[in-house]
């Protein structure tokens, strides 16, 4: 068994504790006191999967995403008792009779030949919009959640119009029942754009900052702001983000898409009454593109945000331990799951983290920090992977095989000599 010795670490100006007792926030200045464990002598048998982030103590880094698995107590309550590191609510806004869903709203794609209703599910489109249940509702579930589970991790999800005097009444009111942190939802692909709700602002950069600032001047619980994909450099708003006070930030939301066209009846899926509207993508064929997007954001934070105690939590396509573990060794410190959820259920946590624990046994591994962000050194520009090859051949040339001229022939050696000239 390994001897452990517990290092306390401040940064910033506010401090929190091990575990649920965070601090109250400090606008623009992301800071915690976390604890990092330090393995000396032999190796422990079983690696430790807990991450404390911005002041929040998880048992495990896997998040319930926003969205269907968070939508009521009852669910969330389901993925609390399952094992879950945290759960996100669904988002809510200040007035859900404005939220109208349609039915149908999914459409999947499908391994296979012309997406063979027998292939695999490997895509996921949704038109679904955010929360539709009353705000009171919402927030005496968040309430009881937090009264139940006071040693667990709530974080609410919150968007609002571009109205700085409702989005401050959304904050105090979410606050006031106990949720953990919050996640600014600035990412939904679909859905009320007219009101510069979602991705309207995490696409607009000068409106973002303008409403970060509104957020971070009243919040006083961590604050992630999730990312748009649907945009050309993420790296840019997750930037604006970071400046103008939010803790962390999470990637991916679902991306922009059309899922297909029913080739029979010649109208678009999800069909509802004959028509349709682009919706969100996800599951498993978004895993890469949310690398790309997650390894940016990764990047620039590293560059530019290194010092101070941000967090980046992963989302996208995540179905094993394996494809979290991508996310980690790319500096992930949380990986959210919502499709896979919705795909295999709240039990498939457990899954996940032997899998995870898995790969970290692998390696050596005792804890998620021991590897969170060490791929990300090894991404360059095509330029540098030019200059490197270039100098890998020449190294590679510079190392003669066999003899250099006729006099270096020797009688004993002679076929060994022959040998080493031969091409392969």
């Amino acid at each position: 068994m390994a001897n452990l010795r517990m290092t306390q670490i401040r940064t910033g100006n506010y401090a929190s504790g091990f575990g649920l007792n965070c601090p109250r926030k400090v606008h623009a200045c992301p800071s915690r006191v976390g604890f990092k464990v330090f393995a000396s002598g032999t190796q422990v048998s079983e690696p430790d999967l807990s991450v404390t982030v911005n002041g929040l103590h998880m048992p495990n880094p896997f998040v319930i995403g926003s969205g269907p698995p968070g939508t009521n107590y009852t669910v969330m309550k389901r993925a609390f008792d399952e094992g879950w590191g945290a759960v996100i609510a669904k988002t809510v806004s200040l007035d859900a009779a404005k939220v109208i869903n349609v039915t149908p709203r999914y459409a999947r794609l499908r391994a296979g030949a012309n997406g063979s209703a027998k292939g695999e599910i490997i895509g996921w489109e949704n038109i679904e919009l955010i929360s539709d249940r009353p705000l009171e509702i919402m927030l005496k579930e968040f309430k009881q959640l937090k009264e139940e589970y006071p040693d667990r991790i709530l974080i609410a999800s919150i968007m609002e119009e571009y109205n700085k005097a409702a989005w401050e009444e959304l904050i105090d009111r979410v606050e006031q029942t106990g949720a953990d942190a919050i996640e600014i939802n600035f990412s939904c692909p679909h859905g009320m754009p007219e009101r510069k709700m979602g991705a309207a602002v995490g696409q607009d950069c000068a409106l973002l900052e303008e409403v970060c600032g509104w957020i971070n001047a009243k919040a006083t619980v961590p604050v992630w702001a999730k990312m748009t994909p649907n945009i050309t450099d993420i790296s840019q708003p997750a930037r604006v983000a970071l400046s103008s006070g939010c803790e962390g930030v999470s990637a991916i939301n679902t991306i922009m898409s059309v899922m297909g066209i029913n080739l029979s009846t010649l109208r678009p899926e999800p069909c509802v009454e004959g028509y349709s509207t682009p919706g969100g993508y996800s599951a498993r064929a978004v895993h890469p593109i949310a690398l790309g997007k997650v390894m940016s954001i990764a990047k620039m934070m590293k560059s530019e945000f290194d010092s101070l105690d941000y967090s980046l939590s992963a989302i996208g396509g995540v179905e094993t331990g394996g494809d979290a573990a991508e996310f980690i060794l790319l500096g992930a410190n949380t990986v959210q799951v919502c499709t896979g959820v919705m795909m295999h259920g709240y039990g498939v946590v457990k899954k996940l983290c032997l899998e995870l624990k898995d790969f970290m046994k692998r390696h050596n591994f005792t804890t998620i920090e021991d590897f969170r962000g060490v791929s990300l050194q090894y991404f360059t520009t095509h330029t540098d992977l030019v200059q490197r090859q270039k100098e890998a051949i020449r190294q590679r040339k510079a190392i003669k095989k066999g003899l250099n001229s006729d006099k270096d022939w020797t009688g004993d050696g002679f076929v060994k000599e022959s040998e080493s000239m031969v091409s392969n």
